[in-house]
């Protein structure tokens, strides 16, 4: 048992990248398609023959359920408010284009870059610090060929777009942290030079598409773009499974992963743009976000919403407090912890409000201790469901964390697995 913990993967990303569509772009927050597909087919079997269902993802990220949805026939809504992560999806969901048309349009935009012969545009450092002279030059022109190009808004032009976007990683230098961080001082072995990278992403694409096209699939899933801690855009009592992975209260920076894509395609300059551009729609599961709350942090806290635990979370976030004078990052972790929770609760609220009554709701998630300050991120987001008005919850560990990485801080056990919350 111990074993299969430790390396069931059903949480993780990693299994994705072998499957159609889903690997089009390496998404380092997610879970495993075939997960979802037996967490779907489980939920029908249970029910008549003649009901159909309705899924929704609040964190819909690179559209893992979604897809999964559309390959089973399955009506799905999705939301997600990080604004390439959004677009990333949304195009990923256009696998019913016609695959020839496509093909034709990303070797249209290819054939004008390679035609391209002007002085590249200037780009920022950490651009600048990514790619060698040739490649950069070679991105600029695809960049440019797409700008330039005339229907941008033929699904055969965004999957284009998509494959620029997704071939950024496999043209550059730099090395990629465990959680798809840039490193532009590691240097890769391997480099593809872009138009290559172009190419071959484009192949895959084509192959992928005729292979989704080809089977009993139906595109049926409507993404939107909306922050879950917001009053839903659906209809009330409309959804019977919730299927999704919050993020974790890890201090995890989804913007700052992000940050080559967004500054190649010149939608932020500099890291600070991350924080006025990117975050403010995000959960608040990184120190990065919440340093203009750290003085407030204990007033959130007595907020309604945070009742359920309010005794629990004020001793966390006391130690907190008090930890972060003995390390020299002063983290404000007690601050993000506090805020997390909010958020989560606020969700919470708005999924009670879609959820029809008798309904099921998983949310994929990992506990934390940050400084080594224990955090119950599955009985506090529990509690919280109830709160909301969900009636029951439990918790289905899948496999331990904090077990491998030599350079770990603290040595408190940690796991992964599945809240599962009924009514």
């Amino acid at each position: 048992m111990d074993m299969f913990l430790q390396t069931d993967n059903s949480s993780t990303f990693v299994d994705n990248m072998s499957l159609p569509i889903h690997r089009w772009f390496r998404y380092s927050a997610g879970f495993s398609a075939q997960w979802v597909e037996e967490t779907i087919l489980t939920y029908q079997s249970q029910l008549s023959k003649n009901n159909t269902i309705k899924v929704l993802d609040p964190f819909a990220g690179s559209g893992t359920t979604l897809l999964s949805c559309d390959k089973l026939g399955v009506k799905s809504y999705g939301y997600e408010s990080h604004p390439l992560v959004y677009k990333i999806a949304e195009r990923k969901l256009l696998w019913s284009t016609d695959a020839d048309e496509f093909l034709e349009i990303a070797n249209q935009v290819l054939m004008l870059a390679q035609n391209d012969h002007m002085k590249s545009d200037e780009y920022p450092n950490i651009v600048l610090k990514c790619y060698d002279e040739k490649n950069l030059a070679e991105i600029d022109r695809l960049k440019r060929a797409l700008i330039s190009y005339g229907d941008s808004f033929s699904p055969g032009y965004q999957l284009s777009w998509l494959a620029f976007v997704s071939m950024l990683r496999a043209s550059s230098h730099a090395g990629t942290a465990t959680w798809q961080y840039i490193l532009p001082n590691k240097k890769k072995a391997k480099v593809l030079t872009a138009f290559d990278a172009f190419s071959r992403q484009v192949a895959m694409m084509y192959e992928d598409l005729k292979i989704y096209q080809e089977s009993e699939a139906k595109p049926g899933s409507k993404l939107i773009k909306h922050d879950a801690r917001e009053q839903s855009p659906i209809e009330r009592n409309s959804i019977d499974l919730v299927v999704t992975s919050p993020p974790y209260a890890n201090n995890y920076d989804y913007a700052d992963a992000t940050r080559l894509e967004l500054s190649v395609l010149g939608e932020i300059n500099s890291w600070g743009e991350l924080q006025s551009k990117i975050r403010p729609g995000l959960v608040r599961s990184c120190t990065q976000m919440v340093s203009k709350q750290r003085k407030d942090t204990f007033h959130y806290l007595q907020d309604p919403l945070l009742q359920p635990m309010y005794n629990e979370i004020l001793e966390v976030c006391t130690k907190l407090d008090l930890e972060k004078e003995n390390h020299g990052g002063k983290k404000n972790y007690h601050t993000m912890i506090a805020l997390y929770f909010l958020d989560l609760a606020k969700v919470w609220q708005h999924l009670r409000y879609v959820c029809k009554e008798g309904g099921t709701v998983c949310f994929v998630i990992g506990d934390s201790a940050p400084y080594g300050v224990y955090v119950p991120v599955d009985e506090w987001l529990g509690r919280l469901a109830v709160a909301a008005g969900f009636k029951e919850f439990y918790f289905e560990k899948t496999r331990d964390r904090n077990i491998k990485w030599k350079n770990r801080k603290h040595r408190v056990p940690l796991k992964e697995g599945r809240l599962w919350i009924r009514g």
